[in-house]
């Protein structure tokens, strides 16, 4: 019942090559899950040089010539990124539309059941948008590529609690004007049923305000009394258990102290401060409602500290772990509902 994992090597700009080198390089990784590593060998090797550590590994054409047994780890080598035409540490265009090429093949893997789950290493949002993946977010991207109709997410996973986000990357001023119950409904749905897939059968899930002290009775704004409250009515009489809207700068002490397994945003950093003060290095985004499982740590590329063998892999190693759990997860309800 192994799910077959694909691991990204990340922009090659950043840190990401070295993540996966010392992920592999831990006997636990290959435990948990088939693994194949897609992307470009020269990649490869160099993060194996910032790591310092040297992988068997065997070259494969596709997932099914795999030997998921044997010492070497399964290599696709794509052969479409020489990282010595890239610089390192700095924004590349080009470095942003081959990491985009790379997910694209990985994606167009998922869809057809060759892996069941996607696990990528940072990339840069900004040198995708300029490498011609012209959307505000991989999220949008993985939704359009895998032609999801719905709603979906960006989730935020660190070991207390996970976040669930109302609006994700838009400006605050537009962010606002979002807050209506169609999105709140599919945020607090999206929390519900993501929370399920993780062993948590009777998830707690927690909604916070939009304004300063929860709007002060509507001195402060109207939206909990109009639009947020109304709504979390309704989807408890409906059966779909939430509590809220809570203050912001409350709801996040009650979820640290362990009563809520999931918190629902209304705005990217209203939840983002609070995960990464809390959970920096280990922190998760998944990408929440598709029909394939995308996950990879909650930090950046890591400019400043590319090529000195210093790159952090608890973040990655946790993003691996969910990947894992959630695609067994999926497999599982697969292998029940076909019984």
């Amino acid at each position: 019942m192994k799910p077959t994992i694909g691991l990204m090597l990340g922009d090659v700009t950043g840190i990401g090559p070295e993540l996966i080198a010392r992920l592999l390089s831990s006997p636990a990784t290959r435990t948990q899950a088939n693994v194949v590593v897609i992307g470009d060998e020269r990649v490869f090797r160099l993060g194996m040089r910032d790591a310092g550590v040297e992988l068997p590994y065997r070259k494969i054409k596709s997932v099914r010539e795999a030997d998921f047994d044997a010492a070497a780890v399964p290599l696709i080598d794509l052969g479409n990124i020489d990282p010595e035409t890239l610089p390192r540490g700095v924004l590349s265009a080009e470095s942003g539309r081959l990491t985009g090429e790379t997910l694209k093949y990985m994606t167009d893997l998922a869809l057809v059941g060759e892996l069941d789950g996607i696990c990528f290493a940072p990339l840069n949002k900004a040198a995708l948008h300029k490498g011609g993946w012209n959307y505000h977010d991989e999220h949008q991207m993985f939704a359009d590529w895998t032609g999801h109709v719905g709603y979906f997410g960006e989730v935020n996973i660190i070991n207390l609690f996970s976040t669930f986000r109302v609006t994700s990357h838009v400006a605050l001023r537009v962010a606002v004007d979002m807050v209506k119950p169609e999105r709140i409904e599919g945020a607090v749905r999206l929390a519900y049923d993501t929370l399920r897939a993780a062993g948590k059968s009777s998830p707690r899930i927690g909604v916070a305000a939009l304004n300063p002290h929860g709007g002060e009775n509507g001195l402060f704004g109207d939206e909990e009394i109009t639009v947020i409250r109304p709504t979390l009515d309704a989807l408890r009489e409906a059966g779909l258990p939430c509590t809220g809207p809570l203050p912001s700068d409350t709801i996040f002490i009650k979820a640290r102290n362990g009563e809520f397994d999931g918190v629902v945003i209304m705005y990217h950093d209203q939840g983002q401060i609070a995960t990464k003060l809390l959970g920096f290095s280990e922190g998760v985004t998944m990408t929440g409602g598709l029909k394939a499982v995308y996950t990879t740590p909650a930090h950046g590329v890591a400019y400043d500290i590319v090529g000195t063998g210093r790159a952090d892999v608890g973040a990655m190693t946790r993003a691996f772990e969910v990947a894992c759990a959630n695609a067994l997860a999926r497999r599982t309800q697969k292998t029940l509902a076909n019984a």
